[in-house]
């Protein structure tokens, strides 16, 4: 095991090592494995990578941050430059569908926040403007929609079909992939077909409903 001494070492060496760093500017202290990382950086980018750095040492049980993002004149930007920036950043991205993500600047920070179907997508909304100069920080609030589970779609379906006092929902299969369900099998009447289709779309997640169901006499 290191030594608190043994850890600052290695954690200044990995931040010296790191090009995108003036480590010149960031002092390191170790307390019980706790590093602490102070200083002043000019872009919020040197401070994430800084983190990052000190985060892959060997040795870091936590992490502590004193860093301050203290622009240089040719950085400052207003909220308003920032905000566009960043929609037109979002707007080009092929990972990301129009309009899910909704942009807040104040001083600098960035706050993001809305919906997506994957993680990646929500990472990649991060990952866009953290190089975006004048940014300061940013809040990360993009929640992921909840998975399908073929077993809740099921479920739901056999409810519905219990509260309409219609016939079990024994003989409908249900297929999910990602956001899509694939309802199969057979039911006696169109309002079961109607029934199945409609708890299926009602069910979280969801964002395709394909009826392969046929009706049996």
């Amino acid at each position: 095991m290191k030594t608190d001494r043994q850890l600052q070492q290695d954690v200044s060496a990995e931040l010296e090592w790191e090009p995108s760093v003036h480590a010149a500017h960031i002092g390191v202290e170790v307390r019980e494995g706790v590093v602490t990382l102070a200083g002043q950086v000019d872009s919020y980018a040197e401070k994430w990578s800084a983190e990052r750095v000190a985060q892959r040492v060997s040795g870091v049980k936590a992490m502590a941050t004193e860093l301050t993002v203290h622009l240089t004149s040719l950085s400052q930007r207003t909220d308003a430059n920032i905000a566009a920036s960043v929609e037109n950043l979002l707007e080009w991205s092929a990972t990301l569908p129009a309009g899910v993500i909704k942009v807040m600047v104040e001083g600098g920070w960035v706050t993001l926040s809305g919906t997506v179907d994957w993680k990646f997508q929500k990472q990649s909304a991060a990952d866009s403007i953290r190089h975006l100069m004048g940014v300061v920080g940013v809040s990360d609030q993009i929640t992921i929609k909840p998975s399908v589970s073929a077993t809740v779609v099921k479920s739901d379906i056999e409810a519905a079909l219990k509260r309409a006092a219609l016939a079990d929902a024994h003989q409908i299969a249900v297929t999910v992939h990602g956001t899509d369900v694939t309802l199969s099998g057979t039911v006696h009447n169109w309002a079961e077909r109607e029934t199945a289709t409609n708890s299926a779309w009602r069910t979280p997640g969801v964002r395709n409903v394909v009826d392969m169901m046929v009706l049996t006499p």
